[in-house]
């Protein structure tokens, strides 16, 4: 939003996981207030109802500012760059809906909305947008440029960095892992430990690890069943050690770095005067532990990136592929679908490119947090949260090609009792229990889908523990699974069965070689 005093709103649609973002309802629900009030003046008495704001999430009003669109915002001007991953239905609705709902309650839009998808180049989406609406938001309130708008806009063309305006220099300052990724993202952060191995849930000949049981020491931690845990996982050692073998610039990797940017240059009567400052975001650590904790190094670099590393190839043969791939949409899309390749791979697709680790630092994204349903309720294992993950293995180029390991949950399936554990919970409270305990329910949850009803199930366990006769609502558990060999907390759910916790029980089981029709299901 824009006004007078110039000031910005940034709205996530969704948080990780498609879970609505706490700062997204509360905004949603004071524009619908208001928008109802509006519209409340303008209509008789006799047609004052209920009014569904929502209506708004159906198409982009026009831009024609008329006599009829004076509002309680008709004083400030807009322009919405919404967020969102094409991931999840209902593609970026919420910034729609804001850049709808400022446009009835009369504000002047600057711009038409603009999409940024996570899964297709939303940061260089938005860095495209971001200078444009900057300079349209000056040309409205008539702003010369100084040296404020100058600064804002070297902050918004990232693209300008360079050798010269990127340096890494040593620092003593260093915090503990825990401080660092809670300011990094933003969050608190909490340093848990590891109770024992992780145990695994399936039964395959191999004995390889598909699913597993994840059992943490959690004190201090409040959660209820049904809510979530975020995990920060950790890079593949032996990747972040050949792409530290690949990158200039650094002589220890372990020696603890900060990232400085050039702000300005003056000219004095003594020469050129270089300001640098520390980067805002990017904490003080070592090159081995930036690569392993906070960047993402596994995503295929976007096309920006590419043209970032075109011009630190030696060799005329690496630039020209590189450049077919940063000219041709198509030819990069196939590529990147194709080979999925992760950093190191492609610093290994064109070995001549030897890039400064400040500005592949400068310019790498963060390595977000994962979340995963709690499998455990507080009740019945008192400062401890449970986590049943599936093991993400795959090969790229249609399966003919390298073997790909899931980022998160193979770094948890590694563990070892009293490794740490960097987590946060987050509440989910449109899947907690029902506050009428007798309500019936209907749990639906195929494979690792079943993780967030073992909370659910122990909780009953925990109240038919504490009080003999206590009523339980009528529950009705579907689970699916390939074969019997992955029929997770198996025997678990069948004395629940016996023991009169939950009602009825239905495990459908795909068939196999040895099984001929359709599913079979028993009770």
């Amino acid at each position: 939003l824009f006004s007078q005093d110039l000031y910005a709103l940034r709205v996530q649609e969704t948080a990780v996981g498609g879970q609505d973002s706490g700062i997204g309802v509360t905004s949603s629900k004071s524009f619908m207030k208001a928008s109802s009030r509006q519209d409340l003046i303008k209509l008789p008495l006799q047609q004052v109802k209920k009014i569904d704001r929502w209506d708004s999430l159906r198409g982009s009003t026009s831009d024609t500012f008329t006599e009829e669109n004076f509002g309680p915002l008709s004083n400030v001007r807009f322009a919405v760059f919404a967020l969102g991953s094409s991931a999840y239905p209902n593609f970026c609705a919420f910034g729609q809906y804001v850049d709808n709902i400022l446009g009835e309650l009369g504000g002047e839009r600057l711009l038409k909305v603009a999409y940024g998808d996570e899964m297709c180049g939303q940061e260089q989406t938005f860095r495209k947008w971001a200078p444009e609406v900057f300079k349209v938001a000056c040309e409205t309130f008539c702003l010369d440029p100084d040296e404020n708008l100058s600064n804002a806009s070297f902050a918004l063309q990232n693209e300008s960095l360079s050798l010269n305006t990127v340096r890494l220099v040593p620092s003593k300052a260093k915090g503990s892992l825990e401080h660092l990724l809670s300011k990094y993202h933003n969050k608190k952060v909490t340093c848990c430990q590891i109770k024992r191995n992780p145990h695994n849930l399936t039964n395959m000949d191999n004995s390889e690890k598909t699913t597993i049981l994840l059992e943490i020491q959690a004190a201090g931690l409040d959660y209820e069943p049904g809510d979530h845990v975020g995990v920060f996982p950790a890079n593949r050692p032996e990747i972040v050690d050949g792409i530290i073998k690949r990158l200039a610039g650094v002589e220890d990797p372990d020696e603890v770095l900060q990232l400085r940017l050039l702000i300005r240059e003056k000219q004095t009567s003594n020469g050129i005067f270089k300001c640098w400052e520390s980067h805002d975001e990017i904490p003080a650590e070592s090159l081995r532990t930036l690569l392993t904790r906070f960047f993402d190094i596994r995503t295929p670099p976007s096309r920006r990136f590419l043209t970032l590393l075109s011009g630190f190839c030696e060799d005329n043969h690496d630039v020209e592929r590189l450049q077919l791939l940063i000219n041709d949409s198509s030819a990069y899309e196939d590529w990147r679908h194709w080979r999925l390749p992760h950093l190191l791979e492609v610093l290994e697709e064109f070995p001549s490119c030897k890039p400064p680790a400040s500005l592949v630092l400068a310019n790498l994204m963060s390595l977000q947090s994962r979340f995963y349903s709690i499998s455990s309720s507080p009740s019945k294992v008192n400062n401890e949260i449970h986590l049943t993950v599936a093991v993400v293995k795959y090969r790229s180029e249609d399966g003919n090609g390298d073997e790909r390991y899931g980022v998160c949950s193979n770094y948890l399936a590694a563990l070892k009792a009293q490794d740490d554990l960097f987590i946060f919970v987050r509440s989910a409270p449109g899947f907690h229990l029902p506050s009428d305990p007798l309500n019936p329910i209907v749990l639906i949850g195929p494979g690792t889908g079943v993780a967030p009803f073992r909370s659910f199930w122990q909780e009953f366990e925990m109240k038919r523990e504490m009080q003999a006769n206590c009523q339980l609502p009528k529950v009705w558990l579907f689970f699916g699974c390939r074969n019997s060999k992955v029929n997770l907390y198996a025997d678990e759910k069948e004395r629940l069965i016996k023991e009169n916790i939950k009602s009825y029980l239905f495990s459908f089981v795909q068939r196999t070689k040895y099984t001929e029709g359709k599913w079979g299901h028993f009770f």
